[in-house]
């Protein structure tokens, strides 16, 4: 991918590890998004690809809406963020990517 079509990661990749480790600490209240089940992970990553549509994601993991309703309320309560919400949405994004930028940078470093 190119540099300059990086947007938001060109940011989170001039922030300093030290800065990302205190962001991640504060989203996620000392655990990391690789403590999340694989179900989670995968109710995530749907949810954000259909643009916080609760319907299409659920049709789409191919359970009822309120499993993934139910889903997101477990996650709300382990993180303190509803992903429902744009703005707790933006945040728990940018910790997602920001914790990608701190497994390649402990990749750099060996």
């Amino acid at each position: 991918m190119a540099y300059n079509k990086l947007g938001l990661g060109r940011l989170i990749y001039q922030l300093p590890v030290q800065m990302c480790k205190m962001f991640i600490h504060e989203i996620f209240a000392g655990r990391s998004p690789d403590d999340f089940d694989e179900e989670t992970l995968q109710t995530i990553n749907k949810f954000f690809e259909n643009n916080l549509n609760v319907s299409e994601a659920s049709r789409q993991l191919f359970i009822h809406r309120n499993t993934l309703v139910y889903r997101l309320d477990k996650l709300q309560k382990m993180t303190n963020l509803d992903l429902r919400e744009f703005d707790d949405a933006i945040t728990f994004k940018m910790a997602l990517m920001v914790v990608k930028y701190m497994k390649y940078m402990e990749t750099m470093e060996f």
